[in-house]
């Protein structure tokens, strides 16, 4: 089994910057592929960024590249997505998620991932 837990979220004005962390325990055998989701109220989950462990390939959703940065850091077990310039429309709740397939063969689908932390708010205002 695989634990995460999110931390780091809060309120913050647009163009402010925000770093949430995720720290990893347990089974970490199986851990190829991390990824950021967030879910604004009313919408279905979304792929942010996700990093392939091994070789620290990103990927980014489009509405964020330049903005936010996806790392890793293996030995404190502890991913982190720096954001910044926030925007009103970065508003959600961000989980961070574990894929224990081949490499991020998942891409963003969500339902494909296996582990999931509970999540941390964030809210950006005008």
């Amino acid at each position: 089994q695989v634990q995460l837990m999110e931390s780091g979220g809060g309120s913050v004005q647009a163009g402010g910057s925000l770093r949430l962390s995720c720290a990893i325990s347990g089974d970490t055998r199986n851990r190829y592929c991390m990824a950021w989701f967030r879910q604004a109220p009313g919408k279905e989950r979304e792929g942010v960024a996700r990093i392939q462990t091994f070789d620290g390939t990103t990927v980014y959703t489009e509405s964020v590249k330049g903005r936010f940065t996806i790392s890793q850091d293996n030995a404190k077990n502890t991913l982190y997505l720096e954001m910044n310039s926030l925007k009103p429309d970065d508003t959600a709740i961000y989980y961070c998620a574990q894929y224990s397939g081949a490499y991020c063969s998942a891409g963003f689908q969500y339902r494909l991932y296996n582990y999931w932390g509970q999540g941390t708010q964030v809210t950006v205002s005008s």
